[in-house]
């Protein structure tokens, strides 16, 4: 079980947590929302809790609960700019399918 980052998504994560001036590390997780059933959810974290698993990527801390961990075990996490859109993009082999507006998705 693991969760990756690109070299990208890293370099972001490392400069909004400088910004930011405290945390240690990313929070990933799922929860229940939009029209195909689940979304994201991404936050930066100032700590773990006892039962979260923690990996590390390219000096990076990335923070999963449990009950998401089902969800997003294999997820890459990239970072993009598309013309005037930037944003995290999660790389999901779990998903099996998305809603129209990319916002929500069922595994």
């Amino acid at each position: 079980m693991a969760i990756t980052l690109t070299d990208a998504a890293a370099a972001r994560v490392k400069a909004f947590l400088e910004n930011r001036g405290s945390g240690v590390g990313l929070r990933l997780g799922v929860k229940t929302s939009g029209c195909s059933g689940m979304a994201y959810v991404l936050e930066f974290a100032d700590q773990a809790d006892p039962d979260d698993q923690v990996f590390e990527d390219k000096g990076v801390k990335i923070i999963i609960d449990p009950k998401s961990l089902v969800y997003l075990d294999g997820t890459e996490l990239d970072y993009a700019k598309e013309g005037l859109n930037e944003g995290f993009k999660f790389n999901n082999p779990n998903v099996k399918d998305s809603c129209g507006c990319g916002e929500s998705f069922t595994v």
